[in-house]
């Protein structure tokens, strides 16, 4: 069964399962998101939800977290089945910055409306099933860091029919996870909130980068998903998740 829960220093939340679990996930996505510039204007959002899929795919390989779980089977179930069968399952995880994983559960709703319109509006969907599934995870497990009314707020958008992030400028989330980075872990807990409805809103921050691509675009031509900003992560294990 997949599993999303905060890390223990609140740095991201830990996307869990078994092979099977993140593959369904995964290969939900892909097809959520359709094909290279199907959605033009959502290209950066996309590219941005493919690269957590390329995590969750490492992590199934086995190249991240790997946790050894109790699947159930107790010894007098051995017994009568008259067979050898382990008693744990192996579960593969990985860890994803918290304002990363937000908006990739918000920039999915987005997404799931594209896909109704355009693909495959059934209620019974195993695709936006398995995706609202997911999204519902990601919330759940920031609820407990937000107030009653944020968190209906953070529900509402994730089945809203307005489009967030049309031509959004994804370089934003990579200015979010750099600063929340740079918090302590108390200073996490209580900006969680304010982290999320950073991105549901276009504040003074976003406008002041937005200015900043369109001076490049306008020299190079580019989109804006494609104007790379000179930011630097730290490295994965010197992250004190």
């Amino acid at each position: 069964m997949l599993t999303i829960h905060p890390t223990e220093h609140l740095t991201g939340l830990t996307v869990s399962g078994d092979y099977w679990d993140l593959d369904d996930i995964i290969q939900a996505i892909h097809e959520i998101v359709g094909e290279e510039m199907h959605y033009f204007h959502y290209e950066g959002a996309r590219k941005r939800l493919l690269k957590v899929c390329a995590k969750m795919r490492q992590a199934a390989k086995g190249e991240h977290d790997i946790h050894y779980i109790a699947n159930g089977i107790n010894k007098n179930a051995i017994k009568k089945m008259k067979a050898i069968v382990p008693e744990r399952s192996v579960y593969y995880a990985v860890n994803i910055l918290l304002p990363e994983l937000v908006f990739t559960a918000l920039a999915l709703n987005d997404f799931v409306v594209l896909y109704k319109e355009t693909v495959d509006d059934s209620e019974w969907s195993l695709v936006t099933t398995s995706v609202r599934k997911f999204q519902a995870m990601i919330a759940d497990a920031i609820a407990s860091f937000m107030t009653e009314d944020h968190y209906l707020l953070f529900l509402t958008t994730l089945h809203t029919t307005s489009p967030l992030f049309h031509q959004y400028a994804t370089q934003y989330v990579d200015i979010l996870n750099l600063e929340y980075l740079a918090l302590s872990k108390e200073e996490r807990a209580e900006y969680i909130t304010s982290f999320t409805l950073r991105l549901l809103a276009e504040d003074e921050a976003y406008k002041v980068l937005i200015d900043r691509l369109l001076n490049v675009t306008r020299i190079s031509k580019q989109s804006l998903y494609e104007v790379v900003l000179t930011l630097k992560y730290p490295e994965d294990e010197n992250i004190l998740w």
